[in-house]
């Protein structure tokens, strides 16, 4: 088990705890009584009332090492390929073919049943919490939690744009500028809890900005490098599709019907640490795009 999962705030100014909780170290309601509950917070070692006043000096603990229970998901002996790692995160780079959560389909060989077993390798009874998600067939970055507050802390920065992702994709035909911005919203189809759409009057705002890094001309297809500027479900496959340029091997949005899903993978992600304040970034390549 992790011993050093905690987190220290040494007081400025005299302040109520409960407020230094909230509004500087932007712990969430929810989370903020589950650790007053369970007795988690300390003022210089002693398990305090936050309601208290803190005074100049004194050193405010948040205990994140408690035990959690993840027998929700069964645990899985598989390679992961673990590309950084510290007390707090888990940043693995999925292949293509696996699942980010388990469902009837993929009940024990999801990311998150191999992560649930090595979780329990390294002693850390935690729930499995991936920060990002991928689609089955879109391989790349995904960055694991290893507690409630780093997950809070990143849910945050993905919803501020702090959090940022890019994508490279293989699809149909060629497009006529070398850059550009797709902006359409995005909303469920009617009938389909999967499938998404093109939904001027009700989608939610969806923006992909895009440059083309190479053309084959022998397959017409179009190597292209895509930020995402929202975070939707299956944005840029539904973007690029509805200008008519499909993702290769998309059966859902194109007309692709080879068995190897949507060539798209997420080579890049950058975010400040919730810890330690550093800007992290990570880059993995695509084996197929080498």
């Amino acid at each position: 088990m992790v011993k050093n999962m905690e987190i220290q705030y040494i007081v400025n100014t005299p302040c109520r705890i409960h407020d230094i909780l909230q509004k500087n170290l932007n712990i969430s309601n929810r989370l903020l009584t589950f650790l007053i509950k369970q007795h988690l917070i300390k003022c210089n070692g002693i398990i305090c009332n936050t309601q208290n006043i803190a005074q100049s000096g004194d050193i405010i603990t948040v205990l994140l090492d408690y035990d959690e229970d993840n027998s929700n998901i069964i645990p899985t002996k598989m390679p992961l390929d673990i590309i950084y790692e510290d007390d707090w995160l888990l940043v693995i780079n999925k292949p293509s073919g696996i699942a980010i959560h388990p469902s009837i389909l993929h009940y024990t060989d999801s990311l998150s049943n191999g992560v649930c077993y090595y979780f329990k390798e390294i002693g850390l009874n935690k729930k499995i919490r991936p920060v990002n998600r991928l689609d089955l067939h879109t391989s790349g970055i995904v960055v694991f939690a290893k507690c409630a507050y780093i997950h809070e802390q990143l849910s945050v920065q993905m919803q501020n744009g702090t959090f940022s992702k890019t994508y490279i994709a293989m699809i149909h035909g060629k497009l006529s500028k070398s850059e550009g911005i797709i902006d359409l919203p995005i909303s469920r189809k009617p009938g389909s809890i999967i499938e998404r759409r093109i939904d001027l009057e009700n989608g939610k705002k969806s923006i992909t900005k895009y440059r083309v890094l190479n053309y084959f001309e022998n397959e017409n297809t179009t190597l292209i490098q895509c930020d995402l500027l929202t975070g939707r479900t299956h944005q840029i496959r539904v973007h690029f599709s509805s200008i008519g340029h499909p993702l290769v091997g998309d059966s859902l949005y194109g007309n692709d019907l080879s068995d190897t899903g949507q060539i798209l993978h997420c080579s890049s992600i950058a975010f400040i640490h919730p810890i330690t304040k550093q800007k992290l970034h990570f880059e993995v390549k695509a084996k197929w795009a080498e």
